[in-house]
């Protein structure tokens, strides 16, 4: 499990690291403006359905239900029930794809009413329609990258999506060095997002979705219906993280540049959310839903046992080390270009409070298997919906107090909120199952985390400052230092506290 675990994890570590030289460059070329406002909120909206669809979410109802067919029927109705589902999920995106073109000024005007009867408002609309494309090729891309992984093939799953990362990044590289003027950068930049997605589709074309989906066909039979019954409500409770930053983004668009800002905290959040949740959601629901077919409690046991101490044990540490060194590392990746000094402060400060929800988030990612391996799509979403209604009554009372970073807190109270749901649901429904190594191990993990995080902070105060003049190199080369001796110091404390041993043997 841990070996899948770290295979989902590199690959998503190198869309994340492609993903912030991606967001530095569009930092640099439309800086955090109302046209950067228009493009991310255009953005925002697809990356989220890029999030619910490719990135593990449809894992939540397609994985459990093909293994199903598979151990009930045969391979050859695994493959027929797989074509079915390739087929009418890629007829319902394109049906989609054209509607939403025809209502994109209404979908803008909900999803930023704080445009509406400015130009800002017509040039998110112009961008998103440049990005819808993407949503047809989204279709075929999620159902084959869910069939890999309940085959438990998970390395090109893993890294296709860097192929959307480096098809940008090569558009804004050639607009950077021609200085394009920023209207124009973001229409060719938002036309880009579709050849993205079309690069993603053929490379896992080549493998044909493990070649486990035909005969492809469009069908909405009891079983089909069944399926989506269940894979809609999964779907949205797994991006729950995305639309919360969608639902702050909403109470946020009545303030410039504040979109920007929450876009770009929100950026450095999900290094390890993608690193950890996406990671641990994608493994453990194949993991645990043999573990129930085969009705090994065992295996069940550890499986979440593992799985809890992974997501603390990585998202507590990535938690207090973005709070510590929060404000340097968004000057060293943003501030360039139209990013500005004041930018950096506000971003930062964003940055802060939306870092306290990541623990929430993870657990959140962490939990969900447990009720998606039952079938049980429902409580997470109720859980992600009660998140968000949190959320969006906060931010509307703290945004007007405190700004941005009122709403970076109500997205961070918004996320715990769906964690403590899901915590007393599943103690009440059917208890999780953590075994005694866990319970030993966790305060543990706990107590070496926090230690950590004080000693950074204590280091950071008194280092950052003396750099605060030096040239951009060695204030990157200190940070980095910095970074890296927490991870070794948060190492040792491990080793120390007897949560692990690094000996090799």
């Amino acid at each position: 499990m841990i070996r899948s675990f770290l295979t989902v994890s590199s690959g998503t570590l190198a869309s994340r690291l492609l993903g912030f030289a991606r967001d530095s460059m569009i930092a640099a070329l439309l800086g955090a403006g109302p046209v950067a406002d228009a493009f991310l909120v255009a953005f925002q909206g697809v990356n989220v359905v890029r999030r619910l669809l490719t990135e593990g979410a449809l894992n939540a109802a397609l994985v459990p239900a093909w293994l199903r067919v598979r151990e009930a029927e045969g391979a050859k109705a695994a493959a027929a029930f797989a074509g079915r589902v390739l087929g009418t999920v890629s007829a319902a995106l394109v049906a989609a794809t054209a509607l939403l073109g025809l209502l994109m000024p209404l979908v803008m005007t909900a999803l930023a009413p704080g445009f509406t009867g400015t130009a800002t408002l017509q040039l998110a609309v112009d961008d998103a329609r440049l990005m819808l494309p993407y949503l047809a090729f989204a279709g075929p891309v999620t159902v084959m990258m869910a069939l890999l992984n309940a085959q438990g093939r998970f390395a090109l799953t893993a890294f296709s999506p860097v192929l959307f990362n480096i098809a940008l990044i090569a558009i804004m590289a050639a607009l950077l060095g021609r200085r394009q003027d920023a209207v124009d950068a973001a229409l060719i930049v938002a036309s880009t997002v579709g050849i993205a997605g079309l690069l993603q589709l053929l490379i896992l074309l080549l493998r044909r979705g493990g070649g486990v989906a035909t005969p492809l066909r469009i069908a909405f039979d009891p079983q089909m219906r069944g399926f989506l019954g269940k894979a809609i409500p999964g779907m949205i409770a797994s991006a729950s993280p995305q639309l919360l930053v969608v639902a702050g983004a909403v109470v946020a668009s009545s303030s410039p540049s504040s979109v920007s800002w929450l876009y770009f905290a929100n950026r450095l959040i999900e290094l390890p959310l993608g690193l950890v949740g996406v990671a641990m959601g994608t493994v453990l629901i194949p993991e645990l839903t043999r573990g129930m077919q085969g009705e090994k409690s065992s295996a069940i046991a550890h499986a979440e046992s593992r799985g809890l101490e992974l997501s603390v044990g990585l998202a507590l540490p990535a938690m207090l080390g973005l709070i510590a060194l929060g404000e340097p590392i968004v000057r060293m990746l943003f501030q360039h270009g139209a990013f500005t000094p004041a930018d950096t402060a506000s971003t930062a400060q964003a940055l802060m409070w939306l870092a306290l929800g990541l623990p929430a988030h993870v657990l959140v990612k962490a939990l969900s298997p447990a009720f998606f391996a039952r079938e049980d799509t429902l409580s997470p979403l109720f859980a992600a919906l009660k998140g968000m209604a949190v959320a969006i009554v906060l931010a509307v009372v703290l945004g007007r107090i405190f700004g941005a970073g009122g709403i970076a807190a109500s997205i961070a109270l918004g996320a715990w909120s769906s964690a403590f749901s899901l915590i007393r649901r599943g103690a009440a429904t059917f208890g999780f199952s953590i075994d005694a190594a866990a319970r030993r191990r966790l305060p543990r993990i706990v107590a070496a985390a926090f230690a950590m995080g004080g000693l950074l902070w204590l280091t950071a105060t008194q280092a950052l400052p003396l750099a605060a003049n030096a040239h951009g190199l060695a204030q990157a080369a200190l940070l980095g230092g910095l970074i890296a001796g927490g991870i070794a110091i948060y190492g040792l404390l491990l080793a120390l506290f007897g949560v692990t041993s690094w000996a090799v043997r």
